[in-house]
């Protein structure tokens, strides 16, 4: 066989290789609702933390029937791995996550910068926090904080603008949702 019959060869079987790999992987079979727990879902913002699977999970309370109580929180999963969980708690004060009594809930935190809205934020590697004025009939702040799974890999400072990203969309539509009127 000669040098070019064996590279085309090998590139062929590379490429079939290739091919099958790619048919093997199951892909994402879901689909993303657009709504979770009583809030809209923006799914280009979700979609950095979405994984291959079969079924999409929401579980969790719904935001807009919180009533008198003082914690929401809501679970995102694609085939019971847990993806993203958001939890909001309505406070009395605001908070500044930034705060040394709030550095177990992040690694590596660092200052939220330019909120499109008034609020204290900070980010780390798979947590973000916002608290943010409220001034609904049930809260006068409120906090939400958005987890990732320790499954979503990938560039840490990406998942970081990804996480940031996701939670500022999230809070206007939170504070909607629960009646804020600032």
């Amino acid at each position: 066989m000669s040098t070019n019959t064996r590279r085309l060869a090998a590139a062929h079987l590379a490429g079939g290789l290739a091919a099958s790999l790619t048919g093997c992987g199951d892909g994402r079979e879901y689909t993303v609702p657009e709504a979770a727990c009583g809030v809209p879902l923006d799914e280009k913002k979700l979609d950095p933390f979405l994984v291959d699977g079969k079924t999409f999970r929401i579980v969790g309370d719904s935001l807009t029937d919180m009533g008198k109580k003082a914690q929401g929180r809501c679970d995102l999963s694609v085939d019971d791995w847990l993806v993203v969980s958001f939890e909001v708690d309505k406070a009395d004060k605001l908070y500044d996550p930034m705060d040394a009594s709030e550095s177990f809930r992040f690694v590596h935190p660092a200052k939220a910068e330019n909120l499109p809205f008034p609020g204290l934020g900070a980010v780390g590697d798979r947590t973000a926090m916002i608290s943010t004025e409220c001034g609904g009939p049930e809260a006068n702040y409120l906090v939400t904080e958005v987890r990732l799974s320790t499954k979503i890999e990938g560039d840490v400072a990406e998942r970081r603008e990804n996480i940031e990203a996701f939670a500022v969309d999230l809070v206007p539509k939170v504070k909607k949702a629960l009646g804020c009127t600032s």
